[in-house]
């Protein structure tokens, strides 16, 4: 198999799908010569199934490949990171400064990147920027070993190249897959990232609390996926997007503006889309919180006498991601026989629980039990909301469009990591991620008596039945 080979939105899905539909039995009556008959075998059912025709599938095998690999990459340094600069430091607030450099430029660049993002070429955009976030990486330790003060702005560039991946990513998923595979092919991308959760945190943990002086390896490992990713990135054939020529004359600038404005009016006007925004936004608050202060939590709050520090935090993060795997495969293989609302409302209120449980427990064993709901959780939400856009979203508005929702949800994110790292230097760190598990909670809660979050589907079709020329 060639990777990144394919051509055409799914063509070899598709022609697993003819294969497979050749073997079929004939309608009754009929007869074609050498044609099946009984019922399908074992082998059509594995070949029909979703995952296997992405499996199969060169050019999203190379994507998956290149991501997950990246995604692996980072856990390692993210670990190493947060453990460097808790330590010397020791102020939590110093430490969840760092995840908050890391989400700060969603909230000021977001809107603007995809912007820009909608007028490029996505795939030189993805390529381009894994090259500039493997060579900024690069520099961390470097960096640490001059003072932590520096790691601040480096960790800021490169969420801010990451913002222009994003988007990018986004619109690419659609266009290499065909539609009926879409939701599992985002289960699948999900599912990429909890692998590396699993697999990059407990290393990460082993890196820290036995490599010592060879913690840089972290950092090195990121950035050579980084160019990995890059360059199968560059080998897969992405149909293109058509678009409008671009103005370069002297309303070039409010011709921007007026871009920029359509990706927030038509989120706006889509209450599906507007309302999950919303509600996601508030649930995302006990993550940020999370993110910022886990150091923290597994240092001073979870008794070390099972699983000691840092290899707590690294059994925290692994659990996490083990849910993730869970809830990625469950959603993937029967999520669209379900419907979007339920998933997405029970999703958040369970995930607000798990968070609840975390903070309230010193108990290794409970937290562990407490991170995994989350992970689980996390995704059984977040899938059916990727989906959600995916489907409705014009493909020309795809990356502003995310590019304001993602600029939302981080925007409050970023605020959670701030408020959460001051309220833990005066408050017990367990209270304080308890605390935003209940704001997890009620947004759930929120979500159930809003008919467009509880019934998105339909509220797409009442919009655009609103949207319908009237008929003469």
């Amino acid at each position: 198999m060639v990777l990144g080979g394919g051509r055409g939105p799914g063509t070899l899905a598709g022609s697993v799908r003819r294969a497979t539909a050749a073997a079929e039995p004939p309608a009754a009556g009929a007869t074609t010569p050498g044609a099946a008959t009984g019922p399908r075998t074992l082998g059509y059912r594995a070949r029909a199934h979703p995952y296997a025709r992405l499996a199969l599938d060169p050019r999203f095998s190379a994507f998956w490949i290149g991501q997950t690999l990246s995604l692996f990459g980072d856990r390692l340094h993210q670990v190493a990171l947060g453990v460097l600069v808790y330590a010397a430091t020791d102020s939590p607030l110093a430490t969840g400064l760092v995840f908050l450099a890391a989400t700060v430029p969603n909230l000021l660049l977001g809107p603007v990147a995809g912007t820009f993002v909608d007028r490029w070429d996505h795939k030189k955009v993805m390529v381009t920027s894994d090259l500039l976030r493997g060579g900024l990486v690069l520099t961390i330790p470097f960096a640490v070993a001059q003072s932590v003060v520096l790691v601040y702005p480096i960790v800021f560039l490169v969420t801010t190249v990451s913002i222009f991946f994003r988007p990018a990513k986004a619109a690419v998923v659609p266009r290499i897959v065909q539609p009926d595979d879409l939701l599992a092919a985002n289960s699948a991308t999900w599912t990429g990232e909890t692998l590396a959760d699993i697999i990059g945190y407990p290393l990460a943990g082993i890196f820290v609390a036995f490599l010592g002086m060879a913690l840089p390896i972290a950092f090195f490992a990121d950035a050579a996926t980084y160019l990995i990713s890059a360059v199968l990135l560059f080998a897969i054939a992405i149909p293109p997007v058509a678009r409008e020529a671009i103005d370069r004359g002297g309303n070039a600038f409010r011709r921007f503006g007026g871009e920029l404005m359509d990706g927030w009016r038509y989120l706006r006007g889509q209450p599906a889309l507007y309302q999950n925004t919303i509600i996601s936004a508030v649930a995302q608050t006990s993550i940020g919180a999370t993110i910022a202060l886990t150091v923290v939590y597994a240092r001073d709050w979870l008794d070390p006498a099972l699983i000691p520090y840092p290899g707590n935090y690294a059994a925290i993060e692994t659990a996490i991601g083990v849910g993730n795997l869970i809830g990625g495969f469950a959603v993937g293989a029967i999520g669209s026989r379900l419907r979007k609302g339920p998933l997405i409302v029970g999703g958040m209120i369970a995930m607000g629980a798990g968070t609840v449980l975390l903070g309230l427990t010193s108990n290794v064993a409970l937290a562990l039990v407490g991170a995994t709901v989350v992970g689980v959780a996390n995704l059984i939400y977040i899938i059916p909301t990727q989906t959600l856009f995916g489907e409705v979203v014009p493909m020309q508005l795809m990356g502003r469009v995310i590019a304001f929702r993602s600029s939302l949800v981080f925007g409050a994110m970023t605020g959670a990591m701030a408020f959460s790292g001051v309220l833990a230097e005066s408050l017990g760190v367990g209270l304080v991620i308890a605390a935003f598990g209940m704001v997890t909670v009620l947004a759930g809660l929120l979500g159930a008596v809003l008919p467009a979050v509880r019934d998105p589907d339909g509220a797409v079709r009442r919009a655009a039945a609103r949207d319908a020329p009237a008929q003469p």
